[in-house]
Order: C-alpha cells, then structure tokens, then sequence
C-alpha cells in the first residue's frame, strides 16, 4: 500500500467515525424529541381533564407521523443526501417542541404533537447516511450502533418528567430545542457524504414504487414489524401488564419495562455484527426462536424471577433481530436505494407496534388474561421463524442489480 493510498483509507475511516457519531447522536436527541409527550402524558391528563382515550390519541399521534414520514424522508435521503435532511430535519424539529412548551389546550397539544412526529422521521434519513460510509462486510455492526439512538426514548422517560417537575413543565421542551439545534449545526459543519455517493435522480413516487416492489423490502418490512414493534409494544405494554398479573408499584412497573428498551437497544449493534461474521438470515432465525419459548414462557404467569428472565431475553432477542434486519437490507439493496427502502421498512416496522397492545388489551378485556394474547404473539413468532429459515434463508440477500426493480 502506498503512502497516498494509506492516507485515503486514514481518511475514510475518519469521516466513517465522525458519520456515526453525528448519526447516532443525532438519531438519539430528535428520538428524545419524538417521545416528550408520553411521559407528560398523566400530567396533561390531569391538567385538561382528558379522558383515557383522549390521552392515548395524544400519545399516538407523532409515533404514527414519525412511522409514516419514514417513507418520505428515507426518498428525500437518496435525493439529497443524509447531511443536509439530517440538519434540516433537526432544525425543523424545534418548531413544534417550542410551540408544545406553550401549548395549553387539547387542540394546541394535538397539532403540535402532529409536526413533532417529523423527528422520529429521521430514522430513514440516518441508516442510508450511514450506510454508504461502511463497506458490506461492516454495515450490519455500524448500522446496529447506529440502531442504538433509539435509547432517546428510554432518556426521555427518565428526563422529561424529572426536568418537568423540577423546573416547571416548559424546560425539557427547551432543552431538547436546545439539542435540536447543536445537532443541525453539527451536521452542517462536521457531516459530509461518503465519497462516491450516488444521488438518485427519479421521481418520488417512483422510487417509492420500486422500493416496495421489491420481495427483500417487503419480507424484511414484515420481519420489522414483528422485532421492532414488539420492542415499541412491550415498552409501552409492559407497565401495565406487570402491574396487573404481578401488583407491582407503578415505579417497579416501569423500571423493568426501561431495563427491557435498554436491553434491547444494546442488543442491536451485537445483531448487526453477528449478522456481518454469520449472515443475516442465522442471527435472524435464532432471535426469532428465543422470542417464541420466551413468549410462551411468559404467558403461563411464571414466578417473578422466571418473568424477569423471561422478558429480558425476549427483549435481547428483538434487540438482535432489529440489527440483524437492517445488516440484510444494507446487503440487498443498491445503495442509491436504501433510503426509500428503509423508508418503507420502517414505517411498518413503527406501525407494527399498534396493533400489539390493541390486541392484548381486548383479549384481556373479554378474558381477564393475557396468556392468549402472548400465545398469539408466540404463534406469530414461530411463523415468521419458519419463514425465515426455510425462505429468506436460502434465498440469500445477493445486492440486487439495476435493472431488478430500482
């Protein structure tokens, strides 16, 4: 290797470290700045007088704007590059977590909270951005570490309602709007493409047909919805399922459901390089057995110690499967393509956390169990499993040419 040669690579590993970093950062804070309003969620229920459902909706509304905006922000991604939606993105971002610092009405709150989903968005905007700076042998690990920004929710359950109590309701709003704009700045003056980075040139719509036309985005959107949204529906679910099958105090309650997100968010980046040393599809197959004897397990209302155990490997295994599905999809699509197909991937992935919840709270409304509800989680599980081994295993993630759909 010669001097000048040894410099370039000195170089890209550089720019492949500070990619990352921002990345990563910059996926935590405006997650932080996607979860403010759950955590404030009583308080507002008390303040305005809403009624349950009323507060479930105020809840729902950015997760389901951050899942659906994936898709647009991952094709503005291949259009304009990571830095730059990155940057805007964040700074867009702050509009509507300074108007919520203000808001005072159930309305106010609705509509900020609809604009505050555009953060949770940026998701599409980091794996493509990341993505082209590793080579296919390093994506599955460096997206897994990228992955692990999701703890921004996991921040803003401890934080916001700690900042909000201590120093007034507002504050958390204006730290994140603080943050907001330190990472915009930062990707402006630090962040820059991969060298070779290709733009892609077609239409939106276009590219979002094609991206969804192809049999390895749909199979991994479906495997995405099960990982990631039994990730967002336990962390959400789990509270009320301890308290309810085992008493727990409130604070016990949600102290083991932050130790399954976290553990599952440092699951990630071990999935992502596990699937680099031995493929995707393995690593995939094996998380997805462990969840269903986990689910099963689970479901029969061991003793608390065996609960415990039970829902924290299943949180490992979704932890691992998250980054395994994203080391596929770095392999399996041409790399002017990833934005839109991780667009796609993972706003069924965030919606895939819907319907879990729904589900187990009208089979324990008509039952009094959650036993079915985690059975059905276990059957469902064990199906994708089946698929996973004997289809997507063999058929491999090879990267898919120009003419095969993008």
């Amino acid at each position: 290797m010669t001097v000048g040669s040894a410099a370039v690579q000195e170089t890209h590993r550089g720019g492949r470290a500070v990619a990352l970093v921002l990345a990563t950062a910059g996926f935590a804070v405006n997650f932080w700045a996607w979860a403010l309003l759950s955590p404030l969620s009583a308080t507002y229920k008390e303040l305005l007088g809403l009624t349950p459902f009323e507060a479930s909706v105020l809840v729902a509304i950015p997760v389901i704007v951050g899942s659906l905006g994936r898709i647009v922000l991952g094709a503005l991604t291949d259009r304009y590059g990571g830095r730059l939606m990155f940057a805007v993105a964040s700074m867009l971002g702050v509009v509507p977590v300074v108007f919520l610092a203000f808001a005072g009405s159930y309305p106010a709150l609705l509509a900020g909270g609809f604009v505050l989903g555009l953060t949770g968005a940026t998701f599409a905007i980091g794996v493509p951005f990341v993505n082209a700076w590793f080579p296919p042998e390093r994506r599955g690990l460096a997206l897994g570490v990228f992955g692990m920004g999701n703890i921004g929710t996991a921040i803003s359950g401890f934080a916001t309602p700690w900042l909000a109590d201590r120093f007034g309701r507002p504050v958390p709003f204006f730290v994140v709007a603080v943050a907001l704009v330190v990472v915009g700045l930062a990707f402006l003056a630090f962040g820059r493409e991969a060298p070779g980075t290709r733009r892609a040139t077609e239409p939106f719509l276009t590219r979002f047909l094609a991206a969804g036309r192809l049999r390895v985005t749909r199979e991994l959107a479906a495997m995405y919805a099960l990982t990631f949204g039994g990730f967002v529906a336990f962390g959400a679910y789990l509270p009320l399922y301890l308290k309810a099958v085992y008493g727990l105090s409130t604070a016990g309650a949600a102290a083991r459901a932050a130790g399954f997100v976290v553990l599952a968010t440092l699951a990630r980046p071990v999935g992502g390089w596990l699937a680099d040393r031995f493929g995707g599809e393995i690593v995939l197959s094996g998380a997805l057995a462990v969840a269903v004897v986990c689910a099963v397990a689970v479901s029969f209302a061991p003793p608390m110690p065996l609960a415990t155990a039970g829902f924290l490997a299943m949180a490992a295994s979704l932890g691992l499967g998250n980054g395994a599905i994203f080391a596929l999809l770095g392999r399996a699509v041409p790399a002017h393509a990833i934005g839109s197909a991780t667009g796609v991937v993972g706003a069924v992935g965030g919606l895939g956390g819907f319907l879990p919840p729904i589900v187990m709270g009208l089979i324990y409304q008509a039952t009094g169990s959650y036993a079915i509800g985690l059975m059905l989680l276990a059957a469902v599980a064990a199906a994708a499993l089946v698929y996973c081994w004997f289809v997507l295993r063999p058929s491999g993630t090879a990267p898919l040419t120009q003419g095969e759909g993008i």
